[in-house]
């Protein structure tokens, strides 16, 4: 349809079906008050690369109901296929997403990151959007395991909160794995994977200024701010890029 298109990973068609945020809010408003549950996830390059070498990455993406743009590269493969979409990064899902929460009467959990920074992101949400209740704060232990036991104590957690959508801030391929999991085993939660979302919320990472953000130069803040984590991540998406290009403009038609 109109506004979707695909990257083909390891004989998988990945497709990004939201091609922009209000339609992303249309469809979660819907589903809120369906009692209908959701997995949204935010493409990027990263994503791309990690899809091609964890099989149990790509099986995650392909249980995600909701697929956006996250990273202008994604965006401009897009343009190349002809099946234009907007910019629609995780981290800035939260707060629009908590404001519909808030607005329907849906109570929220946010999962990750660690217990003073959900605290804080917590605050943060409270204050900004009245009436918004959160019900659960759940941050795993160092070296969770999507599909280890505290994972299963997590989504127990979950459902017993009585939470109809969380935050997910484990970074990828974690959060969409634990993603498809809660997915499947409470089918009317909506999970949305942030990333950094709550970390940026709760001022306990920096965002790259907005005229960087505008300029599509997000990517370099990064590198700059943590140069020994990152720069290999993006020497990485640089390099699967061109084929990346070739495939998308291929499809064109």
């Amino acid at each position: 349809m109109s506004g979707t298109f695909s990257l083909r990973v390891r004989g998988v068609d990945i497709a990004v079906n939201m091609p922009d945020r209000v339609r992303l809010l249309d469809d979660v408003r819907a589903r809120l008050r369906a009692g209908a549950g959701f997995a949204i996830a935010t493409l990027n390059l990263d994503h791309m690369v990690k899809l091609r070498r964890i099989p149990e990455f790509t099986d995650a993406y392909r249980r995600q109901d909701l697929v956006t743009a996250d990273g202008n590269p994604i965006v401009w493969l897009s343009w190349l296929a002809g099946r234009p979409v907007s910019l629609v990064p995780g981290s800035d899902l939260v707060e629009p997403l908590a404001a519909l929460a808030a607005e329907e009467g849906k109570p929220v959990a946010l999962i990750g990151s660690t217990p003073a920074a959900l605290e804080r992101a917590a605050r943060h949400l409270g204050a900004a959007h009245p009436g918004l209740r959160i019900a659960a704060c759940l941050a795993p232990g160092r070296g969770f395991d999507p599909a280890g036991a505290e994972a299963d104590a997590m989504i127990a957690a979950l459902g017993a909160s009585g939470a109809r959508m969380a935050f997910l801030a484990l970074g990828a391929p974690k959060q969409e794995m634990f993603a498809a999991r809660c997915r499947e085993a409470l089918p009317g939660v909506g999970l949305v994977s942030v990333g950094a979302g709550l970390d940026f919320l709760a001022r306990t990472q920096r965002r790259a200024p907005a005229w960087m953000r505008r300029a599509a130069l997000e990517w370099l803040w990064r590198v700059g701010t943590d140069p020994r984590r990152l720069a290999r991540r993006y020497a990485e998406c640089a390099l699967a890029l061109p084929g990346l290009a070739l495939g998308a403009a291929r499809t064109r038609g």
